[in-house]
């Protein structure tokens, strides 16, 4: 009989450990920045024409004169979860101001994204763009997750962003506001 609890036993204080420590190691993670590195050099934004999650296809070139975020992460990627709903709360803030969020997921498939969606507060209301063999990354530059980009309304890539940024930080805002008014 003691055999049979030990082993049930033993698996609930395992998990309560994990839950403890793990809630302990999410408490150290730094925190996310709110810096931008401007471009040095005036580069015109890549093509990107991906599908959405209603697999219609989004091409940035149709975003001429907005200002455009671009972000490519993963859902396995912590500082990628971690900064999903400032951009959300950026996309809110923004929309009406000439501003289009475009997340570009990658290398996974829409149900693992629409499943991590479900956990992210707010729940990302902008366009969801999968890129599931990862072609987008070269042109773009992206060398690690998550890296972003702001295009100002002329196609011209001038911030970007390599690790987890808090997106709707007033400085990032800002940044993105006087980019319109350009």
């Amino acid at each position: 009989m003691l055999n049979k609890l030990s082993m049930p036993l033993g698996i609930l204080i395992t998990i309560t450990i994990f839950l403890v420590v793990g809630k302990g190691i999410a408490a150290e993670l730094p925190p996310l920045t709110h810096k931008l590195t401007t471009l040095k050099k005036v580069i015109n934004a890549p093509s990107l024409r991906l599908k959405n999650l209603d697999d219609e296809i989004i091409d940035i070139k149709d975003l001429k004169g907005k200002v455009v975020v671009v972000n490519f992460w993963a859902t396995w990627c912590p500082p990628c979860r971690r900064e999903m709903g400032s951009l959300e709360r950026l996309h809110l803030a923004t929309k009406d101001k000439n501003v289009v969020v475009l997340a570009v997921n990658i290398g996974e498939d829409v149900d693992t994204v629409f499943s991590f969606l479900g956990q992210v507060e707010p729940s990302p209301t902008f366009p969801m763009l999968f890129d599931p063999e990862a072609k987008s990354m070269s042109p773009w530059n992206v060398r690690g997750l998550p890296t972003t980009y702001i295009i100002d309304p002329n196609g011209t890539m001038i911030y970007r962003a390599i690790g987890g940024r808090e997106f709707d930080h007033s400085d990032i805002q800002q940044a993105i506001i006087k980019l319109i008014k350009k």
